[in-house]
């Protein structure tokens, strides 16, 4: 079992950044934010899961004439620099995560054995739809599971509800200064319906200073 993993929902390029091809509103301004908690899960020796998307031109999501709400303009496409993560959000050693449906066993064995983070490539806003992130789950049983990363109202809601069905057990904590909503209005919506769920939501300095994680944290030595 894992006390405490972080989940970093899409820092990649063309999310996070003002020239990107498919910019979260106001996303750049998180970038500090989301820094300092991989700096701090580093630090801490805390494992990272990320999700990633991958797109190629043939997925669903990805329309020349998108709607907004279920398909949208190319973005995050394989092979280009907007597909790639923040240099500020950077892995270590990451074992990445393809979505084709992995052995279930030979999966949580190499998770367990693996010394450093993980990438989920989705081909979805739905980190679920990789077939083995509920594989990766089982295998790590967190206590608790750190969420922050962009945006609120599509990829961290498919992370967070999902997360809720598939990881009933484990503690959330919603970075609520480290993420960022396509929709504003909505996004608020979902942090509030989340929060009545169970969900906790905390600010960075909070959950980093005011020993908020303490408890799932190594002793330190005296």
């Amino acid at each position: 079992m894992t006390r405490l993993i972080f989940w970093d929902v899409d820092t990649l390029h063309d999310f996070m950044r003002s020239e990107g091809r498919l910019y979260v509103p106001g996303a750049e301004e998180i970038i500090p934010v989301v820094r300092a908690l991989t700096d701090f899960a580093h630090d801490h020796h805390i494992p990272i899961v990320a999700s990633a998307d991958d797109h190629d031109a043939s997925d669903v999501e990805i329309s020349d004439d998108p709607d907004w709400k279920t398909t949208f303009p190319p973005h995050c496409m394989h092979g280009t620099p907007g597909q790639l993560k923040l240099a500020e959000t950077a892995l270590r050693h990451p074992l990445v995560i393809e979505p084709a449906l992995q052995d279930p066993g030979a999966l949580a064995q190499r998770v367990l054995s693996h010394r450093g983070d993980f990438l989920l490539h989705k081909h979805t806003v739905d980190v679920f739809s990789n077939e083995n992130t509920v594989t990766l789950l089982r295998a790590l049983q967190p206590e608790a599971v750190v969420i922050y990363g962009v945006a609120t109202d599509f990829c961290n809601r498919h992370t967070v509800e999902g997360l809720l069905r598939h990881a009933p057990r484990s503690r959330l904590y919603l970075v609520t200064d480290a993420i960022r909503a396509i929709y504003p209005e909505e996004g608020e919506r979902l942090v509030a319906s989340w929060r009545e769920r169970g969900v906790n939501t905390v600010e960075s300095g909070a959950l980093m200073a005011d020993g908020v994680l303490d408890e799932y944290l190594p002793a330190r030595s005296v």
